[in-house]
């Protein structure tokens, strides 16, 4: 069986046992390959007159761009014929920082085409972040829009020496020395590849959103990602010529998954509509007019989504899915009481492809993320290292999945501290039901004790956001003389209420009626909450706060306490 036979048969069969976990996972066994290149071998194979929409991009004007799968084939080799002239080589580092446009995904194609290794970057980055992407990832060929080009310009020259610069935005003015992506509309529709490229080389290197640390540089092969996502699509649950819709950015890993990887090995076309502001009429209105079929969005999206009558939009949708941060159980049955759907959960890291999660047809647990996705053997280990019902989040390395990252790059000591015992660490701690349902618990750093009680800080702000006033919510420990540490909770309001005495007591008075005595929020202070640039909360700078406040530290801020003996 040829290497392409071996992916198309293990897509099929997932596909096949798509609301079947137990067959799917009966069935399932990762391939066995050397020069599998996705990019010509799989996407190629199946574009060839291929005339279905692999991409369409919406835009709030009406304005829409897209390319079907025959012709998204077809850029994506001119653009490799064009790398190619300009002297790009297989294993040249290349950061690709552009927003949801047509040159992302033709470029993405490309580079996988021809063995460059893509680092995908956010728009938003600038200054001392992007300097420290441009040596860290010792990028030699930079692509962005106008957007991503100011902030280039602003960087110290030195920083681009021997970068080459390319623009893809027809509506700017190119800059000196910089190359237009443009160009490459006259260059071959056929492209051959570097002979010798290898499953195992180097495809993506992902910067971490560093909640804790300096952001790590995830490194993926090129298997890992286009070959491991086959799990996300089964995750996910898309089928050929599905309308798959991710409310997801570029330059996270999230948007490689389901913005890329895991639609094309369905065979599905990836929706894409770009907006400014958030409006909630409007998004549905959108969901419907575009015969969307699969939904893939964040908890805040669909606690707006919730606030309108959902009832009144005849959708298309088939799946309803979410992951991010917890979801309110609220949310989950107003959306099956308006449209017949269950919102599912699940879990993965950048690291990872999807590692455990909530496919279409099985029973949902509330509170669980679900169970393991075909070809992941996840472990749960103690602190001694020993498997447990409740623990870390664990990958058993003797049946190493495909999926699972390289390592990091140029960090032999970081991979070696994950990769350690036998097992992949993922630094998260959930727990496990007799049914084999994972539940998550937190991050091994944010768990903490209080009175020598065990406190996950998740559990806490999954109870705090369901109160209508809080809008997000961190928990830390805070240093307190006769307990040791306490909860602290950091939250930021729903518009329309006030950070007052008032507001504060109904929150404590609502988490008494949801939680234990023992692991109840002792004090809470409406705040901003520190964030990474990907816009997950850095717990780290409020732990290290409160410890500077129990030293006698000037720390702003008004805090309410909780002083209900219980």
């Amino acid at each position: 069986m040829s290497e392409l036979e071996q992916f198309l048969t293990l897509r099929d069969q997932l596909i096949a046992n798509r609301t079947d976990l137990a067959s799917a996972k009966a069935a399932f066994a990762w391939p066995k390959l050397t020069h599998f290149n996705w990019g010509i071998d799989y996407f190629d194979a199946i574009a060839k007159d291929n005339t279905a929409p692999a991409l369409r991009i919406l835009e709030e004007s009406g304005e829409e761009a897209g390319l079907t799968y025959s012709a998204l084939s077809q850029r994506s080799s001119q653009v490799a014929s064009f790398l190619t002239r300009l002297g790009a080589q297989p294993g040249d580092r290349m950061l690709l920082m552009l927003g949801n446009e047509v040159p992302l995904w033709e470029t993405m194609l490309a580079a996988i085409k021809m063995g460059v290794v893509v680092i995908p970057a956010t728009t938003l980055l600038s200054g001392p972040d992007l300097a420290d992407r441009l040596a860290r990832g010792q990028v030699r060929w930079l692509i962005t829009s106008q957007s991503g080009m100011t902030k280039i310009l602003d960087l110290d020259p030195q920083s681009l020496q021997g970068i080459g610069c390319i623009l893809a935005d027809k509506k700017a003015t190119l800059p000196t020395g910089w190359i237009d992506y443009f160009d490459s509309m006259t260059d071959a529709t056929a492209f051959q590849p570097t002979p010798g490229l290898q499953v195992t080389d180097p495809l993506l290197e992902y910067f971490t959103s560093g909640t804790t640390a300096e952001p790590k540089l995830v490194r993926h092969t090129r298997q890992s990602y286009p070959v491991g996502h086959l799990s996300t699509l089964y995750w996910l649950g898309l089928k050929p010529n599905d309308v798959h819709w991710t409310v997801s950015s570029p330059g996270w890993a999230k948007h490689a998954w389901s913005c890329f990887f895991a639609p094309f090995n369905a065979q599905a076309c990836v929706f894409i509509y770009n907006y400014t502001r958030f409006n909630a009429p409007h998004i549905l209105d959108i969901l419907v007019d575009n015969k969307v079929t699969t939904l893939c969005a964040p908890p805040t999206v669909w606690r707006f989504l919730i606030q309108e009558d959902l009832a009144q939009w005849p959708i298309s949708l088939r799946e309803a899915i979410s992951a991010g941060e917890p979801l309110n159980p609220e949310i989950i049955e107003q959306v099956r009481a308006a449209w017949g759907l269950t919102i599912r959960d699940g879990y993965g890291q950048t690291e990872t492809t999807a590692m455990i999660g909530n496919p279409p047809g099985q029973p949902l647990k509330a509170g669980s993320m679900g169970r393991p996705m075909p070809g992941f053997p996840v472990a749960l280990l103690d602190a001694d290292g020993k498997l447990a019902e409740e623990g870390e989040i664990c990958i058993d390395l003797s049946r190493r999945p495909l999926a699972l990252m390289d390592g990091y790059a140029d960090d032999a000591a970081k991979t070696e501290t994950v990769m350690r015992d036998g097992y992949y660490h993922t630094g998260d701690i959930g727990m496990r039901d007799d049914e084999g349902y994972i539940t998550y618990v937190g991050r091994a750093d944010d768990v903490f004790k209080a009175s020598g009680y065990r406190i996950s800080p998740f559990e806490l702000e999954s109870a705090l956001i369901e109160h209508p006033s809080v809008a997000e919510a961190a928990v830390v420990p805070c240093p307190d003389k006769l307990r040791g540490f306490i909860p602290k909770a950091f939250l930021i309001l729903a518009p329309g209420f006030s950070p007052n005495a008032e507001t504060a007591a109904a929150i404590f008075a609502f988490l008494k009626q949801r939680v234990s005595p023992y692991k109840m929020v002792r004090r809470l202070e409406f705040a901003d909450l520190p964030k990474t640039i990907s816009g997950k909360i850095r717990r780290v700078d409020l732990r290290v706060q409160e410890l500077k406040r129990s030293e006698g530290a000037a720390v702003g801020g008004t805090e309410y306490t909780d002083d209900t003996k219980s």
